[in-house]
């Protein structure tokens, strides 16, 4: 009987809303690191370690992570790492928290956390935090919840939470929590669903989801769906693909995702693939990126699209991959 829904329920998908195109997903993640001398490439080459884990995590997500040289990205990743413990966005760039998580996380999807100095990472994670509880990026001092998020999901990631004061950086993201239930990239800067996700992951990742008004929440950010089934990241914007991430994470860690349409938001997120050479993009018909494709196939996993393995809504990795950070003997 079971067999019978499943079958039922992949040619439902198939039928009514298109078909992900794995295999030309994984040619295109796999074409993006190979073309290291177009435009492309060189205007991203600053962030490449935030490309690798968008792209990596894609391909763990469908089942195709065996398709890439584990130990030459690997090696890449470990000689991103500077003295003070953090790691730049690629070799020779300077280094900074969003990097340090994207390597952490690249790191967990290949089971080589083994290699992660927990000591100095930590070290230069706690060095960033701010008297009042919130986290600078890097040495430049500039303050966003995204850090606050980052700091936290890393340490956690590595068993190091205990290492920073988890009550001062709670109380900062509560401070930038507004009227209509979002939150802000600093006190009183306005509700957008990427802040919001940083701030709601944090707090789940802490055990503190209850300070959050999740019906206030919960109502700001299902009104983010539009008439195509797209989800914005502000009022009065177009709907894009990475907001299936950013809005639906939140709405699953707030247990409000079913304030939206599914289906309407999975016949979105395929409706934005090229089907001829793979990607996925911001909107139907636009230029693919990986950034893109990735959280059009991590919004899928989400909605359980068929084939897809889960993944978790705080830690944005696969939940096997979690799994076997917490529970591996």
């Amino acid at each position: 009987m079971v067999t019978v829904c499943n079958v039922s329920f992949m040619a439902m998908f198939t039928f009514k809303m298109g078909e992900l195109v794995t295999d030309k997903h994984v040619k295109y993640i796999l074409s993006v690191e190979k073309r290291k001398d177009d435009f492309e490439s060189v205007v991203m080459e600053h962030l490449r370690m935030n490309g690798a884990y968008w792209g990596l995590t894609a391909l763990d997500l469908m089942g195709k992570l065996d398709v890439v040289d584990v130990n030459e990205v690997v090696s890449w990743v470990m000689s991103c790492q500077h003295d003070s413990g953090g790691f730049g966005g690629n070799v020779g760039h300077d280094p900074h928290i969003l990097y340090t998580l994207s390597a952490v996380q690249v790191l967990a999807l290949f089971d080589k956390m083994d290699l992660i100095d927990a000591d100095k990472v930590t070290n230069y994670i706690v060095g960033l935090q701010n008297e009042d509880g919130s986290f600078s990026g890097d040495m430049w001092g500039e303050v966003d919840t995204r850090f606050s998020y980052i700091a936290i999901c890393c340490l956690s990631i590595i068993h190091r939470l205990d290492k920073i004061n988890v009550e001062k950086a709670v109380k900062y993201i509560i401070s930038c929590k507004n009227m209509d239930g979002g939150f802000g990239c600093t006190p009183g800067g306005e509700s957008h669903a990427g802040q919001i996700f940083c701030c709601v992951g944090a707090l789940a990742l802490t055990g503190s989801l209850d300070l959050v008004n999740k019906d206030l929440l919960g109502w700001w950010l299902c009104e983010r769906q539009v008439k195509s089934g797209g989800l914005n990241g502000r009022p009065e914007k177009l709907p894009d693909v990475c907001y299936s991430w950013w809005v639906l994470s939140s709405l699953i860690m707030i247990d409000r995702v079913h304030w939206i349409s599914r289906e309407k938001l999975i016949k979105f997120i395929l409706d934005c693939q090229d089907k001829e050479k793979g990607g996925i993009s911001d909107r139907p018909d636009d230029a693919v990126d990986v950034f893109h494709t990735y959280f059009g196939v991590a919004g899928l996993s989400l909605l359980e699209y068929p084939g897809l393995k889960p993944i978790d809504p705080a830690y944005a990795l696969p939940v096997d991959v979690v799994n076997r950070i917490f529970f591996k003997k």
